[in-house]
């Protein structure tokens, strides 16, 4: 087979307005935090430089404000004056000189702006900022109309091929569409006609202000997913009335961030909204870009051959890696670096107001501070630990012409990652242990399974990386060495089956997913997932809202931790409330403030501190369970690291070097940093 020809729509060329664009990929808008500053400019040059490399047709960039009442947080990205346009300009000309075309996202905050300062339709706080917005005069929206424009000049000054008028994702536009967020009464309200007059006025006035040759996309929600929202019929007239007045092709979003419906965490089936791309192509005559978990280019492949979509859009899966085009181009799809949609070291970053990387790839947003390029003095490296930092390390050594040998005690590659992936929700893992198990045979990396390593091993080596990992945490709690208690890495590799009642002590990220993999099986469907979340059709529901149809849980699970208060406070900012809310969905009690009394033949004897300020005498209870899981924490592994006879250097990552609740981001990242200065 010639390369690339497994995707021949994919990689094919594709006119949109008066661009020819080079295959059907589009690097979707992901905020990197290096918009901010203009001097990280360079920083965010070399980051999208290097995506248009990896062959990309067109780029979307983060949202820049067109107005500083339009800030996502205080003096962030905003392009409003000519000396930003001229600062962007050697951005936009890298870009083009690798090939590709580069679109600039004008994105208002609204009510959404972390800020005092912020505006909106009308005065109702947003429940994802603590700052209440002023309600917006007539002037005011005009005014604002013409930031649009002026801000859509200035990035045809700069370079750009076009913008993206961000009108999802419930920013300004969006607020201005839906009843939820616009009581107004006048002639920007009251009626579905005159709430699509603000993204109307917007693009008329642009394509009147900027020519043909300029492309105006168009970022519209398909499904809101919150209630008093837009309904099938007023998003598809408001899609038909941006054709007339010149768009010139539509990129797809999802939900608001305010909604209680996952969109972009692992759980989420791939493609899952697509087929509402589909329908709104049948709607107008111009290019749509389907968007939304689509992380492989046999899956956008699948969506263009069936006509769903013109192009596809990803974020993610170009921040895990920057050639991934040319990758699936030149035959080499098993080196792509596939996105799991963790949201670590992304959009957890992104909401944390911290610069935006990948677990995965972290190189991603620091192209020129991380650097892998071919090593001065070839070493003899002894990799001893095959989880996700050892993986890590064997490969990016290799990469760099070292030659390492990874050594494992158990009998399979993987270690948390392999356990990870028997969660439900997050089978992607099992890609990327794939991915590994494919470079390290493609870089003739020798793998010793089976093999604990003693200092006496490692004679010839020039240096060691004791990537061991860490082994689960025994509290020390009466009882435990009774059969039905079991670790949570006995449970998940299947050497110890849970019983009909469960209680799982420790309620870290660790806790969380055990308690997922108790509840319920792997295999759901599309159908399925789509039913226990109230996932409609915006057709039929506004807003593509109904009731939940929770799935049935195989068992009863009592989650446990010793600190008062909520549970899963520690997990991460865009998936922790997914992984609550399905626990509480599926009749999870959650307990905080236990005191662990012992496990006998009745069960686990526990004591709870009072919730009564005037009684602060602890109550005692028992859970008449079968099974407790021990999920409290993990040791580090590092006695090949603390054993001096070991004469030659080591290097310690991951766990191995400090435990605590599990991170992979900081794993793979050391792993990665090691190997550049190695």
């Amino acid at each position: 087979m010639e390369p690339g020809a497994a995707y021949p729509v994919l990689l094919s060329p594709l006119q949109v307005g008066h661009l020819r664009l080079r295959n059907r990929v589009v690097m979707g808008s992901m905020h990197t935090k290096l918009e901010d500053r203009r001097g990280d400019l360079p920083k965010l040059t070399a980051f999208y430089t290097e995506r248009a490399r990896g062959g990309v047709a067109m780029i979307v960039t983060g949202g820049f404000a067109p107005t500083w009442r339009g800030w996502l947080t205080p003096f962030s990205s905003t392009m409003a004056t000519t000396r930003m346009a001229d600062a962007h300009s050697a951005m936009t000309d890298a870009v083009h000189s690798e090939g590709s075309a580069i679109l600039l996202q004008l994105l208002h905050a609204g009510r959404y702006g972390y800020h005092p300062l912020s505006q909106a339709p009308s005065g109702k706080k947003s429940p994802i900022t603590p700052f209440r917005p002023s309600r917006m005069s007539e002037d005011a929206v005009r005014r604002t109309v013409e930031s649009f424009v002026r801000a859509a000049e200035l990035a045809k000054r700069a370079g750009y091929d076009g913008v993206e008028v961000m009108g999802s994702e419930g920013y300004l536009i969006n607020q201005f569409l839906a009843a939820r967020t616009n009581d107004r009464e006048d002639s920007w309200g009251g009626t579905p006609e005159k709430r699509r007059r603000f993204p109307t006025e917007i693009v008329r006035r642009m394509r009147e202000r900027l020519g043909e040759d300029f492309l105006i996309q168009y970022r519209i929600s398909l499904i809101d997913l919150v209630e008093d929202a837009q309904s099938w019929d007023e998003t598809a007239a408001l899609a038909r009335e941006l054709e007339k007045v010149g768009v010139s092709l539509f990129n797809t979003g999802i939900g608001w961030h305010e909604a209680r419906i996952p969109t972009i965490v692992t759980s989420v089936p791939r493609a899952a909204f697509v087929d509402l791309t589909a329908r709104l192509r049948r709607e107008v005559s111009l290019p749509v870009i389907a968007s939304n978990r689509i992380n492989r280019p046999e899956t956008a492949e699948e969506i263009l051959q069936r006509g769903d979509a013109d192009l596809v859009a990803m974020a993610r899966p170009l921040l895990a890696d920057a050639a991934f085009v040319a990758k699936a181009g030149s035959g080499r799809e098993r080196e792509i670096v596939t996105c799991i949609a963790c949201n670590q070291a992304c959009l957890d970053n992104t909401f944390a107001n911290k610069p935006v990387s990948c677990m995965l790839n972290p190189r991603a947003g620091r192209e020129t501070e991380l650097v892998l390029g071919p090593a001065r003095t070839i070493k003899r490296v002894a990799v001893v630990g095959a989880g996700p930092a050892g993986l890590a390390a064997a490969v990016e050594l290799a990469g760099r012409g070292h030659r390492p040998e990874l050594f494992e005690a158990s009998g399979s590659l993987g270690g948390q990652f392999r356990l990870a992936a028997r969660i439900p929700g997050k089978e992607e893992f099992r890609g990327t242990l794939q991915y590994y198990e494919h470079m390290l045979a493609l870089r003739e990396v020798p793998v010793h399974l089976n093999c604990r390593v003693t200092a006496t091993e490692l004679a010839g080596f020039d240096e060691v990386v004791v990537a061991t990992g860490v082994t689960p945490r025994v509290p020390e709690i009466p009882g435990l060495e009774r059969p039905e208690v079991v670790t949570y890495q006995e449970l998940l590799e299947g050497t110890a089956i849970a019983g009909a009642r469960v209680a799982v002590i420790g309620a870290g990220g660790i806790g969380f997913d055990v308690s997922e993999f108790l509840l319920h099986d792997s295999d759901e469907t599309l159908a399925h997932w789509r039913a226990r979340w109230g996932v409609a059709d915006p057709a039929v529901h506004r807003g593509g809202l109904t009731q939940k149809a929770p799935q049935e849980p195989r068992r009863t699970v009592y989650l446990l931790q010793r600190t008062p208060g909520a549970l899963g406070k520690g997990l991460g900012k865009t998936t922790g409330w997914v992984h609550r809310m399905t626990l509480r969905d599926s009749g999870v009690e959650m307990i905080g403030g236990v005191e662990y009394l012992g496990v006998d033949e009745d069960g686990l004897h526990i004591s709870l501190a009072s919730t009564d300020p005037q009684n602060p005498e602890r109550t005692e209870r028992t859970l008449a369970v079968d099974t407790v899981v021990l999920c409290a924490g993990q040791e580090s592994v590092r006695d090949l690291a603390e054993d001096s006879a070991v004469k030659i250097p080591v290097h310690t990552i991951g766990g191995a070097e400090r435990a605590g609740e599990l991170d992979a981001v900081r794993a793979i990242r050391q792993a990665t940093e090691l190997a550049a200065r190695i």
